[in-house]
């Protein structure tokens, strides 16, 4: 039983093992959320021998403690509200309205970044594997899930190198399947899990998502 990952490669690596059964098959499709997702997810994609795309979703951070998510949007117009944080911290409405529409505009930004004159993957009646490199809390995580989840899907598969036991408890009962390579207790961020933990830069998952179209075609 391992405790680390060396990187999001080998994270990505071992997670395609657990996901063989879906390799070459012409209806699914590999989703990573940027930015730390999408090294996972190439290393899945590659594996599998299936498209990636990426599926943009944004972290709505509490005023003053950036850190702490409130909510998050996801595109297609989605927002989830962590009323937990809402309620204890007595966040106004207007506040976060901001947010919300601060965010808006980071994520249209990050689609033309990222896919630039490429239009979205028509998702419809597929098998969407949705990546991240770890989930913590998973705000981020289910408003993509409940965004997906109205694209009308053959199925959807979350699938994760690690993930905080209890979120996995949550987020498994919202998804077709769901595969985890490690569900620890105790979980403090998903960094402490990886030897390195680096920034994924914008320029990284444009050119992960170049060098997918090379092996497929959607």
């Amino acid at each position: 039983m391992r405790d680390r990952f060396r990187d999001r490669m080998e994270a990505g690596q071992l997670l395609s093992e657990k996901l063989a059964h879906y390799t070459n098959q012409s209806k699914v499709m590999v989703l990573g959320l940027p930015r730390g997702g999408v090294p996972v997810a190439f290393e899945v994609a590659k594996a599998l021998h299936v498209p990636l795309d990426v599926f943009l979703v944004r972290k709505l951070g509490t005023p003053g403690r950036c850190e702490l998510a409130m909510g998050a949007i996801a595109t297609g117009g989605v927002r989830v509200l962590n009323e937990d944080v809402v309620k204890a911290l007595g966040i106004p409405m207007e506040t976060i309205e901001a947010v919300t529409e601060e965010e808006k505009q980071e994520l249209k930004r990050r689609e033309l970044a990222y896919r630039g004159s490429e239009t979205e993957p028509r998702l419809c009646g597929k098998t969407v594997i949705l990546v991240d490199d770890g989930i913590a809390t998973g705000s981020t995580v289910r408003a993509a899930v409940r965004a997906l989840v109205a694209q009308d899907l053959a199925r959807l598969v979350l699938a994760v190198p690690i993930v905080a036991a209890s979120t996995y408890s949550e987020l498994r009962t919202e998804v077709d399947e769901m595969v985890a390579l490690m569900m620890p207790k105790r979980f403090y961020g998903v960094g402490e899990w990886y030897e390195d933990f680096s920034q994924t830069g914008d320029a990284e998952v444009t050119d992960l998502l170049e060098r997918a179209r090379s092996w497929t075609v959607c």
